[in-house]
């Protein structure tokens, strides 16, 4: 039912975290991917892993926060491989601001876009693209941030926010040849929950009581990427552990 055999699949933020989980699944799947993230060693690394196992993979540099990179991860994507099936657009950063007033231009620019200018730009790109070939499905990875906002991170909480509705938009727009859909993350155990206090690692407002291992985005991502989501559009799907 998964089977992603034949696809391309391109996931930025792909080479740690929830995008490096994303990437295996989708390889174990059948597909090859792209993986894409600022660190060029850490999107090699994880390549010769995929191609180890059988897969081919294409490693990019790209910072989705900038316009251009965002174009020339399109361009090498297509040049590489002749098509794109699967965008996860997975990239994210969410800082701490000391408070709204103290939150400086250079941050709130940086956080909007990386969460919300790269996922468009990339959407509106390769979404066209897969509108005019065979179709294609986009995951937006978005936050619980956006359903439960709260002080110090408004311009993440607003990003995602944005996210959400560019699910929206872009599902109406490529309909109905490219299926895009959001996943809500809530907590999960990646690099950024090192920076938790110890109390919030093992217990969560949820009604999971804890936080996720990030191979449990692995399922949904793998619904909304092959054809068992064929019906599935425009649609957001939490996948927090009943974040309350």
């Amino acid at each position: 039912m998964f089977d992603l055999t034949g696809k391309v699949a391109l996931v930025t933020g792909g080479s740690r975290g929830l995008g490096r989980e994303m990437v295996l699944a989708f390889a174990a799947a059948g597909a090859d991917v792209v993986i894409a993230s600022r660190k060029l060693d850490s999107c090699q690394a994880l390549a010769k892993e995929i191609e180890a196992n059988g897969r081919r993979a294409l490693p990019v540099a790209c910072h989705v926060g900038h316009w251009n990179e965002c174009d020339e991860l399109a361009e090498r994507a297509y040049e590489h491989f002749g098509k794109v099936d699967i965008l996860v657009n997975n990239a994210g950063m969410s800082p701490l601001a000391p408070s709204s007033a103290e939150t400086s231009e250079e941050l709130f620019d940086k956080v909007i876009g990386v969460n919300f200018k790269g996922p468009f730009r990339l959407t509106a790109l390769i979404g066209q693209r897969m509108y005019d070939g065979d179709g294609g499905s986009v995951i937006n990875i978005s936050s619980s941030g956006a359903l439960f906002p709260a002080p110090r991170f408004g311009p993440y909480a607003g990003a995602k926010a944005a996210l959400n509705a560019l699910t929206t938009v872009f599902a109406r727009e490529f309909a109905p040849r490219v299926r895009v859909n959001t996943i809500s993350a809530g907590p999960f155990l990646t690099d950024i929950s090192k920076h938790w206090p110890e109390p919030s690692k093992r217990t969560w407002h949820n009604a999971a009581g804890r936080a996720g291992e990030p191979a449990e985005i692995v399922t949904t991502a793998l619904y909304l990427a092959s054809g068992a989501s064929s019906f599935t559009t425009g649609s957001l799907i939490r996948v927090d552990g009943g974040l309350y």
